[in-house]
């Protein structure tokens, strides 16, 4: 058993989401959100260095030591997996974990909307979760496959940096390949998993013009496609998406989106008041055909109303989705408050109005 493992199991003892290892710094565990440090003595670079080099390869060690970074996966088998980056700071070496389960959540016990169970049985399309780093992208896409997984005969290829939640083979089949380990790139990956028979490709992000173009092409020619992006609701999503392209490509860019694009799920996590946990809140835009031609026309500021009225498809707004978790008790108002969009709605809901000063 390496040494960090030691760690590991107390994060997992402890339910954090993440585990922060810094010369200069005790050990630090977010909780439900919160940062918290271990008591334990201040780490230096004598002992830490040799702890986090014992878990990785010569070859990632060379890496590492050449560019200052470095993303993998770890695993302890019988408690979890864990993306890792590695880093150098100011003081020394760092180190950054984040806990995923091998047991993947279902949409029910996440508290998702029933809509993202019929976006899984989609036969082809191009399907986005976005949302800040941290807000549970991840999660949900897995639950998404795995329902996928369970009901459906087809083939799976999931393409990520680094591999996050392993899905076992249940009525499909599933394969994982990582960037840099199994594949150069996304883009790589993606043409490669157009002659590989696929029926679902899970892309862990869209980062670059390439592997934008080519998740579209690939959910054109009659593939499911799910991606992330670090965007926050469904307008801002479209947008970033055709801003990805050159000005002359831009009108183009919106006639592929708009005949592909069958979900945009934007979420934002809070921390449960009701007991230890978070809950994500869920902004979602269906494709209709109506959302499909405003993209189509340039009309994206217009999408807003689209989603409002559109709760007959399944659609949502961040606002109508924090207010549900306000009313079953599980947020706090304050928060609600802070991270609603029309912040009107929730001001009967507090004592004290909080104060934002970039409002002012």
């Amino acid at each position: 058993m390496a040494k960090i493992d030691a760690f590991f199991k107390l994060m997992h003892e402890y339910q954090a989401s993440d585990l922060h290892l810094l010369v200069g710094s005790p050990p630090i565990l977010r909780i439900h959100g919160e940062l918290q440090k271990v008591k334990y003595k201040v780490l230096d670079e004598a002992e830490l260095k040799p702890m986090l080099y014992e878990i990785i390869t010569e070859y990632q060690m060379k890496i590492f030591e050449e560019t200052g970074d470095l993303d993998f996966a770890y695993e302890v088998p019988g408690l979890a997996r864990y993306r890792a980056n590695y880093f150098m700071h100011k003081k020394g070496i760092g180190a950054a974990f984040r806990e995923i389960p091998h047991q993947i959540k279902t949409i029910d016990e996440l508290h998702l909307p029933q809509v993202l169970k019929s976006m899984a049985m989609l036969p082809k399309g191009f399907v986005l979760v976005t949302g800040p780093t941290g807000s549970g992208k991840s999660t949900t896409l897995a639950a998404i496959i795995d329902y996928a997984n369970e009901r459906r005969k087809a083939r799976i290829i999931t393409i990520e940096d680094p591999i996050e939640f392993v899905h076992p083979h249940k009525n499909c089949i599933i394969t994982h390949r990582e960037v840099g380990t199994h594949t150069k790139s996304f883009a790589a990956a993606l043409r490669s998993a157009l002659r590989e028979d696929p029926d679902i490709i899970l892309v862990g992000e869209i980062r670059d013009l390439e592997t934008a173009r080519l998740a579209m092409e690939a959910a054109a020619t009659g593939h499911l496609v799910f991606s992330t992006l670090h965007t926050i609701g469904a307008t801002k999503t479209v947008e970033r998406i055709v801003e990805m392209f050159p000005t002359d490509e831009q009108n183009l860019t919106r006639s592929l989106l708009a005949d592909v694009i069958r979900g945009i799920i934007s979420q934002t996590l809070f921390k449960r008041v009701d007991k230890p946990g978070r809950v994500a809140a869920l902004e979602i835009m269906v494709g209709t055909y109506g959302v499909r031609n405003l993209i189509r026309e340039n009309k994206t500021h217009q999408l807003s109303s689209l989603i409002q009225t559109g709760k007959r498809y399944g659609m949502q707004t961040l606002d109508d989705a924090i207010m549900d978790l306000l009313g079953r008790g599980w947020i706090d108002p304050e928060d609600a408050y802070l991270n609603a969009i029309d912040k009107s709605k929730f001001k009967s809901f507090l004592k004290h109005i909080p104060k934002d000063f970039t409002e002012v």
